[in-house]
């Protein structure tokens, strides 16, 4: 009975440093992986972001003649009361 219990914990001992292996060796070739690809992946999704704003820009520009003026926002007609308080002429003293 006493050998059988110790099997059992070899083998959770050799299964256990076989897991630790395995990951350890993903782990490794994932991170040799992205460093090769890492420079495309970067490449490309810079190229997209260039194209969206590209076209978000030509689209801006396509409704437009040249030397026309647009006018995106426009300002409030109501008059401000921009009252602070109350205006104190004041006079210098030497």
């Amino acid at each position: 009975m006493k050998k059988d219990n110790f099997m059992i914990q070899n083998a959770s001992i050799i299964g256990f440093l076989r897991t630790i292996l395995i990951f350890m060796l993903v782990y490794t070739i994932f991170k040799y992986l992205m460093r090769l690809l890492a420079p495309y992946i970067m490449r490309s999704v810079a190229k997209k972001a260039e194209d969206h704003f590209r076209a978000k820009s030509t689209s801006k520009e396509s409704n437009k003649k040249e030397g026309e003026i647009s006018v995106d926002k426009i300002p409030n007609s109501k008059p401000s009361n921009n009252s602070v308080g109350e205006y104190v002429d004041y006079e210098e003293i030497e």
